[in-house]
């Protein structure tokens, strides 16, 4: 990725604005009513010192005055309208802008998160470019871009102005001009190269942060917060100082500007001033030349002032237009297949190998297996086995490298994944909850649930209890996380959200590995109630909660290695009757399983 971003890149971003063209039309008005305001002023003062103080004229004086004031309430007006329209478009802007990549992050696949191979997205960052990026491309379209086109269009008209007043000393002051293009040049791509490190850095803050923050549990319990506070502080300074070498740069890149306009405007008051005093220029003439000169190199000074602005709004917009740009890897196709009406829920994997990016060990290896509509299928093996890869890739979070899925008979590849999704309840092994109450959390595949809805599935997943025993019920807030629920209650309300999908297709990963003896045992009763009819994949490590499946699938190194029924596993796989032993410690029989659930 180029370290100097091309300015040219925020015309793209142009299009955001077009229906907001009106408010567009009217802010340039207003700015060009001030810009010409300010540039009347001129005239004004001209009139002041030649008509009425040199004069002695006590009414054209004034008159004089009057008009400036006249003049001065056109701008303050003008100004104040301009401000309020060109700040509203920038946050308009950045709002849009957020949105419009917060919903296109939505439609990308979990693999372009969770890649090794692309840590560089981590939501941390990407939090960043959604806040810090946004906020400095709102400051250049709601403030810098108004200075510029404000100060540029007064620069024009001051140095009009100045060649109709004094076409000769003029020149001493246009000089200048030229001479600050070298500064904007030099400067100017010192500080394009550092904007894009600033801004990674500061992303790379947010990103260590929130790990440290979201594991927070586990920080404190290994009293890691010396090493993490030593890590982040560092990484602070390396921010700080990567910001203040480019603030330095846009320091010098002011500076070396104003200082070469400022000297040609010295040298111009000097020559004014003999003019003067030969009689060739009124006074009221070398005050306004005077005027229009200081116009015209603070107009300079705060254009390249804004050139720096661009240079760090270009940046941000890069990052943010690589996030657009990145097109989903798993979507619908041009004209998907829809599912048949009543959905059976048979699954097939017909030889199906996946690697993830980065790995060089293959999740599945040449998978092939069918699951009939209604099934009760146990997947066990040990740990990188392959088993929750099996239901991302029936959930499309990712594609296979070969091979394909089918359900009904049907490519995955062939339907819409949003279609596909609404078919399958998850329950995964670290249930997820958001911010929001209780009844948020539930309505969460069926946004419309009544209440009713939401205690039957409460009952069945056994969290009715806990929930009717909160402040406010189904109506209490969880918090981040749901951070004031105990491991075994996120669980239940996971299993219940599922449950009132009400799926075709059940999917549990580990579902009831949080929960104690007794609430297991009670979900374990819905969850065989509730699988009756559904084609359901449930992954168990505790072999008891799985020994009534239809049929359990050994696996191991995402190779399927024997299927069969647990009293048949227990002779036909050494695997199997090798994980039985070690969970049981004595020679696995169907009798010893049963006794333990």
């Amino acid at each position: 990725m180029s370290s100097q971003p091309d300015p040219r890149i925020l015309l793209r971003l142009l299009a955001l604005l077009h229906p907001y063209r009106v408010r567009l039309m009217l802010a340039a008005l207003t700015l060009l009513v001030a810009s010409g305001s300010v540039l009347l002023l001129g005239q004004g003062l001209r009139l002041v010192i030649d008509q009425g103080f040199m004069a002695s004229d006590s009414a054209s004086l004034n008159r004089a005055l009057m008009l400036m004031l006249a003049v001065v309430a056109v701008l303050a007006a003008a100004s104040a309208l301009r401000y309020y329209l060109v700040t509203w478009i920038g946050e308009r802007l950045a709002a849009d802008l957020r949105r419009q990549v917060f919903d296109h992050l939505l439609t990308l696949e979990p693999g372009f998160f969770e890649s090794a191979v692309r840590s560089d997205h981590g939501a941390g960052e990407i939090t960043s470019r959604l806040t810090a990026d946004t906020s400095v491309l709102q400051s250049l379209f709601g403030s810098s871009v108004s200075m510029a086109l404000r100060n540029a269009v007064m620069l024009i008209g001051a140095v009009a102005l100045m060649l109709i007043t004094q076409p000769w000393l003029s020149a001493l002051v246009l000089l200048g001009i030229p001479a600050t293009l070298l500064p904007i040049l030099w400067f100017g791509r010192r500080v394009r190269r550092l904007s894009r490190s600033s801004q990674d850095r500061v992303a790379e803050l947010g990103r260590y942060a929130g790990e440290a923050l979201g594991g927070i549990r586990t920080l404190q319990a290994f009293n890691h917060q010396a090493i993490d506070q030593q890590a982040y502080g560092q990484r602070v300074e390396d921010a700080f100082g990567t910001a203040i070498v480019r603030t330095r740069q846009r320091a010098w890149l002011t500076a070396v500007a104003m200082l070469a306009v400022f000297a040609a405007v010295g040298i111009m008051l000097w020559q004014g001033g003999q003019a003067v005093l030969a009689g060739t220029l009124s006074p009221g003439e070398l005050s306004a030349f005077v005027f229009y000169a200081v116009l015209a190199a603070g107009a300079v000074a705060t254009l390249a002032e804004v050139a720096g602005d661009v240079q760090r709004a270009a940046g941000a917009a890069e990052r943010l237009l690589e996030l657009l740009d990145t097109q989903p890897l798993i979507k619908a196709p041009a004209s998907p297949t829809p599912l048949p009406s009543p959905l059976r829920g048979e699954i097939g994997l017909h030889t199906v190998s996946f690697c993830y990016p980065g790995r060089e060990t293959p999740a599945l290896d040449r998978l092939t297996l069918t699951i009939a509509a209604g099934e009760r299928v146990a997947l066990v093996g040990p740990s990188g086995a392959g088993k929750s890869t099996l239901l991302s890739m029936l959930l499309r979070f990712h594609d296979p490298d070969s091979g394909y899925l089918t359900l009904d008979g049907i490519d995955l590849a062939r339907l819409d994944p949003h279609a596909l999704r609404s078919q399958l309840g998850l329950v995964s092994q670290e249930p997820v909850l958001f911010s929001g109450s209780v009844a948020d959390n539930l309505r969460y595949g069926q946004a419309d649930a009544p209440y009713a809805a939401l205690r039957e599935a409460a009952g069945d997943a056994n969290a009715l209890g806990f929930i009717e025993a909160l402040p406010q019920g189904f109506d209490t807030p969880l918090g981040p996380g749901g951070v004031q629920l105990s491991g075994g209650q996120r669980q239940r309300l996971a299993i219940a959200r599922a449950l009132l999908k009400n799926p075709r297709v059940l999917l549990l990963d580990e579902a009831t590995s949080a929960l104690d003896a007794e609430s297991e045992r009670l979900v374990q009763q819905a969850l065989d109630t509730l699988m009756e009819g559904r084609t359901s994949l449930v992954i168990a490590h505790r072999l008891a909660t799985v020994i009534s499946a239809d049929r359990l699938l050994v696996m191991d190194h995402g190779r399927l290695l024997a299927a069969g029924r647990h009293h048949e596993l227990l002779t036909s796989s050494p695997l199997y009757r090798q994980l039985a032993e070690l969970q049981f410690g004595e020679l696995a029989t169907p009798t010893t399983l049963q006794s333990q659930r």
